[in-house]
């Protein structure tokens, strides 16, 4: 139930706890050790890059149970990461924490927020209303392309 979910800004301590969030939730899709190895760097939180990347937190009863960023200046900007806990996916904890970064990117301005997602996350973006747009390169993965999606931020 997300009804007792406070959604609020990650703290800069809790860097290290959303960095083993994200790299469990992408190990969630199957992704094997070595491609997991390859992924660190990319999904490391680093604690001076939590308030500039505007990240925040999904917490019920004092744990995070996913995070997201929202990155650049208005107007276009770029849902940087979004992640949930393997075990609170389903429980619509990605749905609240998308539509509040939506409406934060409102509040800043933002018309616009580009999304380079992992395959596997496409159809919830697109359920979310995001457009793909095209392919981009992976930043950790040779050869390997991300679909790039749009969101249009309504005023």
């Amino acid at each position: 139930m997300w009804m007792d979910v406070l959604i609020r800004p990650a703290r800069a301590t809790e860097a290290d706890v959303l960095t083993d969030l994200a790299l469990r939730s992408k190990a969630h899709w199957g992704y094997d050790a070595a491609f997991l190895h390859a992924c660190r760097d990319e999904l490391t939180v680093a604690a001076n890059e939590v308030a500039r990347r505007r990240a925040t937190v999904a917490d019920r009863d004092g744990r995070v149970l996913g995070f997201t960023t929202l990155e650049g200046e208005p107007p276009a900007g770029v849902l940087g990461m979004m992640f949930v806990e393997p075990r609170a996916i389903g429980q619509g904890i990605g749905r609240l924490l998308f539509e509040h970064t939506i409406a934060a990117g409102r509040d800043l301005g933002f018309t616009r927020l580009t999304i380079d997602a992992d395959p596997n996350a496409e159809p919830f973006y697109r359920a979310m209303g995001a457009v793909r747009t095209g392919s981009v390169p992976s930043g950790s993965i040779a050869g390997r392309v991300l679909p790039r999606m749009v969101v249009t931020v309504q005023r």
